[in-house]
Protein backbone atom coordinates (compact mmCIF):
# COMPACT_ATOMS: atom_id res chain seq x y z
CA UNK A 1 0.00 0.00 0.00
CA UNK A 2 0.98 3.43 -0.88
CA UNK A 3 2.09 5.19 2.29
CA UNK A 4 0.58 8.79 3.76
CA UNK A 5 1.46 10.73 6.31
CA UNK A 6 -1.61 12.14 8.18
CA UNK A 7 -1.36 15.19 10.63
CA UNK A 8 -4.98 16.13 12.13
CA UNK A 9 -5.79 18.21 15.72
CA UNK A 10 -7.70 20.64 16.27
CA UNK A 11 -7.58 24.16 15.42
CA UNK A 12 -4.79 26.34 16.22
CA UNK A 13 -2.58 23.64 17.03
CA UNK A 14 -0.13 24.20 14.72
CA UNK A 15 -0.98 21.27 12.13
CA UNK A 16 0.42 23.81 9.01
CA UNK A 17 3.83 24.52 10.08
CA UNK A 18 4.65 20.85 11.02
CA UNK A 19 3.01 19.83 7.62
CA UNK A 20 5.55 22.31 5.82
CA UNK A 21 8.47 21.49 7.85
CA UNK A 22 7.51 17.89 7.14
CA UNK A 23 6.95 18.18 3.73
CA UNK A 24 10.54 19.43 3.17
CA UNK A 25 12.16 16.92 5.25
CA UNK A 26 10.49 14.39 4.16
CA UNK A 27 9.92 15.40 0.41
CA UNK A 28 6.49 15.61 0.82
CA UNK A 29 3.30 17.22 -1.36
CA UNK A 30 0.46 18.47 0.97
CA UNK A 31 -3.08 17.61 0.83
CA UNK A 32 -5.54 20.09 2.59
CA UNK A 33 -7.92 17.75 4.61
CA UNK A 34 -10.44 20.77 5.77
CA UNK A 35 -13.86 21.11 4.31
CA UNK A 36 -13.60 25.11 4.20
CA UNK A 37 -10.43 25.80 2.51
CA UNK A 38 -11.47 24.33 -0.83
CA UNK A 39 -13.15 27.60 -1.23
CA UNK A 40 -10.95 30.56 -3.60
CA UNK A 41 -11.46 34.13 -1.88
CA UNK A 42 -11.87 32.51 2.31
CA UNK A 43 -8.51 32.67 3.44
CA UNK A 44 -8.38 34.39 6.52
CA UNK A 45 -11.32 32.83 8.13
CA UNK A 46 -9.95 29.21 7.39
CA UNK A 47 -6.28 30.11 8.46
CA UNK A 48 -5.07 29.04 4.96
CA UNK A 49 -1.32 28.41 4.51
CA UNK A 50 -0.53 31.96 2.47
CA UNK A 51 1.91 31.93 -0.33
CA UNK A 52 4.91 32.42 1.63
CA UNK A 53 3.97 30.16 4.32
CA UNK A 54 3.69 27.36 1.58
CA UNK A 55 7.20 27.84 1.02
CA UNK A 56 7.42 26.20 -2.27
CA UNK A 57 5.45 23.05 -1.14
CA UNK A 58 2.82 22.21 -3.65
CA UNK A 59 -0.90 22.22 -1.98
CA UNK A 60 -3.73 20.04 -3.41
CA UNK A 61 -7.53 20.97 -2.71
CA UNK A 62 -7.16 24.38 -1.74
CA UNK A 63 -9.29 26.80 -3.60
CA UNK A 64 -10.73 24.38 -6.27
CA UNK A 65 -14.28 25.78 -5.79
CA UNK A 66 -15.96 29.00 -5.79
CA UNK A 67 -17.69 29.95 -2.77
CA UNK A 68 -20.93 29.48 -4.08
CA UNK A 69 -20.57 25.81 -5.01
CA UNK A 70 -21.47 22.82 -3.29
CA UNK A 71 -18.31 20.59 -1.99
CA UNK A 72 -19.35 17.23 -0.32
CA UNK A 73 -17.34 14.20 1.71
CA UNK A 74 -17.39 12.01 -1.62
CA UNK A 75 -16.03 14.86 -3.98
CA UNK A 76 -13.04 15.04 -1.10
CA UNK A 77 -12.60 11.33 -1.10
CA UNK A 78 -12.59 11.22 -4.66
CA UNK A 79 -9.97 14.32 -4.96
CA UNK A 80 -7.98 13.23 -2.45
CA UNK A 81 -7.22 9.87 -3.76
CA UNK A 82 -6.05 11.47 -7.05
CA UNK A 83 -4.18 13.90 -5.51
CA UNK A 84 -2.74 10.63 -3.60
CA UNK A 85 -2.01 8.76 -6.24
CA UNK A 86 -0.10 11.85 -8.70
CA UNK A 87 1.99 12.71 -5.85
CA UNK A 88 3.39 8.79 -5.19
CA UNK A 89 3.54 8.26 -8.23
CA UNK A 90 6.27 11.06 -8.94
CA UNK A 91 8.03 9.48 -5.78
CA UNK A 92 7.18 12.28 -3.98
CA UNK A 93 5.11 11.34 -0.04
CA UNK A 94 1.69 12.98 -0.15
CA UNK A 95 1.42 14.59 3.54
CA UNK A 96 -2.87 14.68 4.27
CA UNK A 97 -3.03 17.48 7.17
CA UNK A 98 -6.56 19.09 8.53
CA UNK A 99 -9.32 19.41 10.69
CA UNK A 100 -12.27 17.58 9.26
CA UNK A 101 -12.86 14.08 10.43
CA UNK A 102 -14.95 12.55 8.39
CA UNK A 103 -13.66 13.70 5.28
CA UNK A 104 -9.90 12.07 6.39
CA UNK A 105 -11.62 8.80 7.70
CA UNK A 106 -13.46 8.18 4.09
CA UNK A 107 -10.18 8.83 2.55
CA UNK A 108 -8.22 7.15 4.24
CA UNK A 109 -10.77 3.81 4.21
CA UNK A 110 -13.08 2.04 1.69
CA UNK A 111 -16.16 3.85 2.61
CA UNK A 112 -18.48 3.72 -0.10
CA UNK A 113 -20.72 6.82 0.39
CA UNK A 114 -23.74 5.61 -1.38
CA UNK A 115 -24.49 5.05 -5.46
CA UNK A 116 -27.88 5.74 -7.40
CA UNK A 117 -29.79 2.90 -8.41
CA UNK A 118 -33.60 2.66 -9.87
CA UNK A 119 -36.21 5.23 -8.89
CA UNK A 120 -37.78 3.58 -6.15
CA UNK A 121 -41.52 4.55 -4.06
CA UNK A 122 -39.52 5.63 -1.22
CA UNK A 123 -37.31 8.05 -3.47
CA UNK A 124 -40.08 9.19 -4.81
CA UNK A 125 -42.12 9.64 -1.77
CA UNK A 126 -39.64 11.77 -0.38
CA UNK A 127 -38.88 13.91 -3.72
CA UNK A 128 -42.61 14.89 -3.38
CA UNK A 129 -41.76 15.74 0.33
CA UNK A 130 -39.30 17.88 -0.17
CA UNK A 131 -41.34 19.80 -2.78
CA UNK A 132 -43.84 20.26 -0.45
CA UNK A 133 -41.89 21.26 2.81
CA UNK A 134 -38.30 22.57 1.41
CA UNK A 135 -34.62 22.14 1.46
CA UNK A 136 -34.27 22.94 5.53
CA UNK A 137 -37.35 21.28 6.53
CA UNK A 138 -36.20 18.32 4.72
CA UNK A 139 -32.67 18.41 6.19
CA UNK A 140 -34.05 18.75 9.71
CA UNK A 141 -35.80 15.35 8.86
CA UNK A 142 -32.71 13.69 7.87
CA UNK A 143 -31.26 15.11 11.27
CA UNK A 144 -33.51 13.13 12.95
CA UNK A 145 -32.79 9.91 11.25
CA UNK A 146 -29.68 9.82 10.35
CA UNK A 147 -27.57 12.62 12.08
CA UNK A 148 -24.01 11.14 10.64
CA UNK A 149 -25.10 12.08 7.40
CA UNK A 150 -26.86 15.15 8.02
CA UNK A 151 -23.55 16.46 9.42
CA UNK A 152 -22.01 15.42 6.01
CA UNK A 153 -24.78 17.00 3.84
CA UNK A 154 -25.64 20.40 3.08
CA UNK A 155 -29.51 21.11 3.35
CA UNK A 156 -28.97 23.27 -0.49
CA UNK A 157 -28.15 19.41 -1.90
CA UNK A 158 -31.67 17.86 -1.88
CA UNK A 159 -30.37 14.84 -4.44
CA UNK A 160 -28.13 13.43 -1.51
CA UNK A 161 -30.56 14.13 1.35
CA UNK A 162 -33.36 11.77 -0.45
CA UNK A 163 -30.36 9.09 -0.70
CA UNK A 164 -29.86 9.05 2.80
CA UNK A 165 -32.74 8.87 3.43
CA UNK A 166 -33.89 6.30 0.92
CA UNK A 167 -31.31 4.36 2.59
CA UNK A 168 -31.91 5.09 6.02
CA UNK A 169 -35.29 3.66 5.25
CA UNK A 170 -34.31 0.47 3.47
CA UNK A 171 -31.87 -0.60 5.55
CA UNK A 172 -32.06 0.97 9.07
CA UNK A 173 -28.04 2.04 8.47
CA UNK A 174 -26.67 5.45 7.40
CA UNK A 175 -25.56 6.35 4.36
CA UNK A 176 -22.04 6.61 5.47
CA UNK A 177 -22.04 3.66 7.62
CA UNK A 178 -21.00 0.37 5.55
CA UNK A 179 -21.87 -2.44 5.16
CA UNK A 180 -19.01 -4.53 6.18
CA UNK A 181 -15.84 -3.00 8.18
CA UNK A 182 -13.86 -0.81 6.14
CA UNK A 183 -11.11 -1.94 4.64
CA UNK A 184 -7.62 0.34 5.14
CA UNK A 185 -6.57 2.07 1.76
CA UNK A 186 -2.88 3.15 2.66
CA UNK A 187 -0.15 2.56 4.89
CA UNK A 188 -0.38 5.47 6.73
CA UNK A 189 1.19 6.91 9.49
CA UNK A 190 -1.45 9.37 11.48
CA UNK A 191 -0.28 12.26 13.98
CA UNK A 192 -2.51 13.97 16.45
CA UNK A 193 -1.95 17.33 17.60
CA UNK A 194 -3.03 18.72 21.26
CA UNK A 195 -1.87 20.59 23.81
CA UNK A 196 -3.65 21.70 27.32
CA UNK A 197 -7.37 22.43 27.19
CA UNK A 198 -7.00 26.23 28.02
CA UNK A 199 -4.19 26.85 26.37
CA UNK A 200 -5.34 25.62 22.97
CA UNK A 201 -8.56 28.18 23.96
CA UNK A 202 -6.17 30.84 23.96
CA UNK A 203 -4.41 30.24 21.07
CA UNK A 204 -7.95 29.69 19.40
CA UNK A 205 -8.60 33.29 21.02
CA UNK A 206 -5.66 34.93 19.90
CA UNK A 207 -6.03 33.90 16.54
CA UNK A 208 -9.45 35.22 15.99
CA UNK A 209 -8.35 38.68 17.19
CA UNK A 210 -5.46 38.42 14.59
CA UNK A 211 -7.88 37.26 11.99
CA UNK A 212 -10.08 40.87 12.73
CA UNK A 213 -7.02 42.30 12.04
CA UNK A 214 -5.72 40.91 8.92
CA UNK A 215 -9.54 41.51 7.28
CA UNK A 216 -11.71 38.53 8.02
CA UNK A 217 -14.95 41.32 7.93
CA UNK A 218 -14.77 41.12 4.21
CA UNK A 219 -14.45 37.47 4.04
CA UNK A 220 -17.54 37.45 6.07
CA UNK A 221 -19.02 40.22 4.10
CA UNK A 222 -18.79 38.53 0.92
CA UNK A 223 -20.37 35.46 2.21
CA UNK A 224 -22.90 37.55 4.28
CA UNK A 225 -24.34 38.55 0.44
CA UNK A 226 -24.60 35.04 -1.17
CA UNK A 227 -26.68 34.05 1.32
CA UNK A 228 -27.44 30.31 0.99
CA UNK A 229 -24.26 28.80 -0.12
CA UNK A 230 -22.72 25.55 1.61
CA UNK A 231 -19.78 27.85 2.39
CA UNK A 232 -21.89 30.17 4.75
CA UNK A 233 -21.86 27.91 7.52
CA UNK A 234 -18.48 28.02 8.13
CA UNK A 235 -17.44 29.12 11.63
CA UNK A 236 -16.03 32.81 11.76
CA UNK A 237 -18.15 33.46 9.16
CA UNK A 238 -21.70 33.23 9.89
CA UNK A 239 -21.24 34.88 13.42
CA UNK A 240 -20.86 38.08 11.89
CA UNK A 241 -24.07 38.41 9.62
CA UNK A 242 -26.28 39.82 12.72
CA UNK A 243 -23.42 42.88 13.08
CA UNK A 244 -23.90 43.08 9.63
CA UNK A 245 -27.62 42.96 9.95
CA UNK A 246 -26.80 45.94 12.88
CA UNK A 247 -28.53 43.10 15.59
CA UNK A 248 -25.19 42.82 17.61
CA UNK A 249 -22.05 44.52 18.33
CA UNK A 250 -18.77 43.67 17.11
CA UNK A 251 -17.78 43.12 20.38
CA UNK A 252 -20.43 39.56 20.58
CA UNK A 253 -19.55 38.62 17.20
CA UNK A 254 -16.20 38.31 17.80
CA UNK A 255 -17.11 36.74 21.07
CA UNK A 256 -19.26 34.08 19.48
CA UNK A 257 -16.81 33.85 16.56
CA UNK A 258 -14.29 32.62 19.70
CA UNK A 259 -16.73 30.47 21.65
CA UNK A 260 -18.42 28.43 18.59
CA UNK A 261 -14.34 27.90 17.13
CA UNK A 262 -13.51 26.63 20.93
CA UNK A 263 -16.36 24.53 20.98
CA UNK A 264 -15.43 22.67 17.33
CA UNK A 265 -12.07 22.53 18.35
CA UNK A 266 -13.74 20.19 21.38
CA UNK A 267 -15.86 18.35 18.87
CA UNK A 268 -12.58 17.87 16.60
CA UNK A 269 -10.00 16.17 19.19
CA UNK A 270 -13.14 13.99 20.29
CA UNK A 271 -13.58 12.93 16.89
CA UNK A 272 -10.09 11.97 15.82
CA UNK A 273 -9.44 10.28 19.52
CA UNK A 274 -12.91 8.18 18.88
CA UNK A 275 -12.66 7.08 15.53
CA UNK A 276 -8.93 7.09 14.24
CA UNK A 277 -5.97 5.66 16.06
CA UNK A 278 -3.45 8.65 16.09
CA UNK A 279 0.20 9.29 17.98
CA UNK A 280 -0.79 11.82 19.76
CA UNK A 281 1.82 15.03 20.33
CA UNK A 282 2.14 18.31 22.37
CA UNK A 283 3.98 20.48 20.38
CA UNK A 284 2.92 23.37 22.09
CA UNK A 285 4.49 22.94 25.63
CA UNK A 286 7.34 20.54 24.25
CA UNK A 287 8.63 21.28 21.18
CA UNK A 288 11.95 18.92 22.03
CA UNK A 289 9.54 16.11 21.29
CA UNK A 290 9.40 16.59 17.54
CA UNK A 291 12.83 15.17 17.31
CA UNK A 292 11.10 11.67 18.41
CA UNK A 293 8.43 12.26 16.23
CA UNK A 294 10.76 13.14 13.01
CA UNK A 295 12.34 9.91 14.17
CA UNK A 296 9.40 7.53 14.31
CA UNK A 297 8.04 9.11 10.95
CA UNK A 298 11.51 8.42 9.32
CA UNK A 299 11.34 5.01 11.19
CA UNK A 300 7.97 4.24 8.87
CA UNK A 301 9.23 5.22 5.87
CA UNK A 302 12.16 2.88 5.83
CA UNK A 303 10.09 -0.22 6.99
CA UNK A 304 6.74 -1.83 5.33
CA UNK A 305 3.78 -2.45 7.09
CA UNK A 306 4.66 -6.74 7.33
CA UNK A 307 7.65 -5.84 8.76
CA UNK A 308 5.80 -3.87 11.61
Amino acid sequence: MKKVLVIVGPTAVGKTALSIEFAKKFNGEIISGDSMQVYRKLNIGTAKATNEEQAGIPHYLLDCREIDENYSVADFQKEGREAIEDISNRGKLPIVVGGTGLYIQALLYDYQLGSQDETTETREYYEVLAEEIGNKKLWELLQQKDPLAAKAIHFNNKVKMIRALEIFDKTGRSILTPKEQPKKLYDYFLVGLETDRQLLYQRINQRVDNMLQEGILTEAELLYKTKNAQSVQGIGYKEFFPYFENKETLEQAVDKVKQNSRRYAKRQLTWFKNRLQASWWDLVQDSSSKLQLEQEVKKWLDTSEGER
